[in-house]
């Protein structure tokens, strides 16, 4: 028999991506699974933004920042949870991590200085040019295969192997692989829905709109070998998803002054809550909401690539009126008309937003629909990744991160998330999970 690998990582999203290239540049061996055709996962189908608090690139421009503000703002946005010691770990964490994204690894990322998104006191996004996640993924895959990681992708894991009381490695396709550590980098449980009518049952009822292959095997793995659970009600939606092009409606066009209206052409509540705390009250509609915003707005988010695309696929119509704009959508006329001369009125916003802009002819307006796109519950782990037992101490060689690990983005419900929560808590546990088995190995 072949001596066993160093680190067995089970799914090739960005945690397990970024878990394999540290764990191979400390010296370890490393091979990675992938039941799907393709990598990726729900990294390939986000927009790549990682939050990085006190990079230099953020020094560079005069942006200040610190973990201690990021804690303070993911706090203000997701309250105490079960999970709170890994917030401050992944602020600490995130800095380090983009700079070495791309200064060591060569990612082909930037800060993003033209937004901060859901959460975010200051500018502290750094992101593929495209808004891409796809793009990030693209780069993690090279670095990959410099390294002549293997990868076999069309290869599921069918369950953990155990020695004793530790995990050894993955049955799969019939056959034992053999590790000294395994890592969990599966993505979550959203595309299994039992686990969501078992865990949030709030959102079990909307389209679900990420990567198939997020069936929940590590929840299932977990409970088996008695791992803790956390926040296993929290979820990421989406309150705008274009119907019927199935793309993201960037959430640009309502922070810089969009709104969303119902059948009536009304507004229905305050669109700053974000992009996933809003998905719930999308759904209280019905069907369908539909995004109204101007050609101002429309000019700032055709600067992004995936809205462009959503564009020239004809997810927009546009009119000089609100009462033409309506009738374009099928809604009620008099309620959209309404609808914008309370927004641009004086006083206090009646749904209580904050920021309010006039909206002006020509006017734009787009039909969407509210969607799941990834559970923010699963493994409890502790600040190496190492799965947390649910009688004390870890499960032996046995690390999760991304979906498959606990999130943090508060306990239950989708208003706790911040842009950037999943890929920050999957490449900060990746990478240090990678590190820390191969640090172990080496130790013993």
């Amino acid at each position: 028999m072949s001596d066993p690998l160093d680190l067995l990582v089970i799914g090739s999203g960005a945690c397990g991506l970024a878990g394999a290239i540290a764990a191979h540049d400390a010296g370890g061996t490393v091979a990675i699974i992938e039941k799907r055709d393709r990598p990726g996962g729900n990294s390939a189908l986000s927009t790549g933004s990682i939050p990085g608090a006190g990079t230099r690139y953020q020094r560079e421009v005069g942006i200040e920042d610190s973990p201690e503000r990021l804690i303070a703002d993911l706090y203000a946005v997701a309250g105490p949870h079960d999970a709170d010691d890994l917030t401050a770990l992944i602020a600490r964490e995130c800095g380090p991590l983009c700079e070495w994204l791309i200064e060591e690894l060569g990612a082909r990322m930037e800060l993003v200085t033209a937004y901060r998104h859901i959460g975010h006191s200051v500018e502290r996004l750094h992101a593929p040019r495209s808004r891409r996640g796809q793009d990030l993924v693209d780069d993690l895959l090279s670095f990959i295969a410099e390294r002549d990681i293997a990868l076999a992708l069309g290869n599921r894991a069918e369950h953990l192997v155990m020695e004793d009381d530790h995990v050894a490695g993955a049955m799969v396709n019939g056959e034992a692989v053999f590790a000294r550590k395994v890592l969990l980098a599966t993505n979550g449980f959203a595309a299994n829905r039992a686990l969501v009518a078992e865990f949030c049952p709030e959102i079990a009822q909307a389209e679900y709109f990420g990567a198939p292959g997020s069936t929940g095997e590590a929840i299932e793995w977990g409970r088996a070998l008695g791992a803790d659970l956390g926040n296993m009600a929290a979820y990421q939606g989406y309150a705008a998803v274009a119907y019927p092009q199935g793309q993201l409606l960037s959430w640009t066009t309502i922070e810089k002054g969009g709104i969303l209206v119902g059948q009536d052409g009304r507004r229905f509540g305050p669109e700053d809550d974000g992009y996933s705390g809003f998905a719930p009250k999308v759904m209280a509609q019905g069907d369908f909401a539909w995004a109204v915003y101007d050609a101002r707005i429309h000019d700032i988010a055709m600067q992004e690539e995936e809205y462009a695309e959503m564009s020239a696929m004809g997810a927009i119509a546009w009119a000089d009126t609100p009462a033409d704009l309506a009738a374009l959508a099928g809604i009620d006329g008099a309620g959209l008309v309404e609808a914008l001369q309370t927004y641009a009125g004086a006083g206090p916003d009646p749904h209580g937003r904050k920021s309010r802009v006039t909206l002006t002819p020509p006017y734009a307006i787009a039909r969407v629909k509210p969607g799941l796109f990834h559970t923010q519950g699963g493994l409890m782990v502790d600040d190496h990744a190492r799965v947390r037992a649910r009688h004390g101490g870890t499960i032996p060689d046995l690390f999760a991160g991304g979906g498959a690990a606990v999130g943090i983005s508060g306990r239950a419900g989708a208003a706790g998330y911040a842009s950037g929560n999943g890929l920050i808590t999957a490449l900060v546990l990746g990478r240090r999970a990678g590190l820390r088995a191969v640090e172990e190995i080496r130790g013993a």
